[in-house]
């Protein structure tokens, strides 16, 4: 049996509060519709990031506020177990960690927001989170490395919208 470390609840502004914060900024060349479809796809995060190798959607369509869902990252490295206490469908939707089979954070939580551009939309995706105690001079140290992996799995949201848009299939 897996066992889950709970982490603390966010709401509110807590990923604007958290310790450590990552804000990536993605220029899409394809519909929010577009990008909102790939963001809440059967195989979101698993289509385009290696680091990611699982996504079970717990909650049945339509989703929302409560919307929950389980993450994997690397072969078994930690899987984490998200809710959604945002959800403005196909404009924003913020989650946070409830638990995690690591015992590495006290809070985690993402934040997307899609905004329509002239070119198509502006994806703005915040990571935050804060580390148990024991790994706070870690995680201060790894933070740039950390931003730079978070920033690819951010940015790899174009390898599955852009070739669509260019086919002019939205997905």
């Amino acid at each position: 049996m897996t066992r889950w470390y709970p982490l603390k609840a966010a709401a509110g502004d807590a990923v604007g509060t958290a310790a450590t914060r990552h804000l990536h900024v993605v220029e899409l060349a394809a519909p929010p519709a577009a990008v909102w479809s790939a963001l809440t796809a059967p195989d979101t995060l698993v289509s385009w990031s290696p680091l990611i190798t699982g996504v079970e959607w717990r909650t049945p369509r339509p989703f929302g506020v409560g919307t929950t869902r389980v993450v994997t990252l690397g072969p078994g490295l930690v899987s984490l177990r998200e809710r959604f206490y945002r959800w403005e469908e196909g404009k924003r939707m913020t989650f946070s960690v409830e638990a995690a089979t690591r015992p590495l954070f006290t809070t985690f939580g993402e934040d997307l927001r899609l905004d329509e551009t002239l070119a198509g939309t502006r994806l703005t995706w915040t990571f935050a989170y804060s580390g148990v105690p024991a790994l706070h001079q870690a995680l201060k140290l790894g933070a740039p490395l950390t931003g730079r992996l978070l920033g690819g799995i951010a940015q790899g949201i174009r390898k599955v919208v852009e070739p669509s848009m260019r086919k002019g299939v939205a997905r």
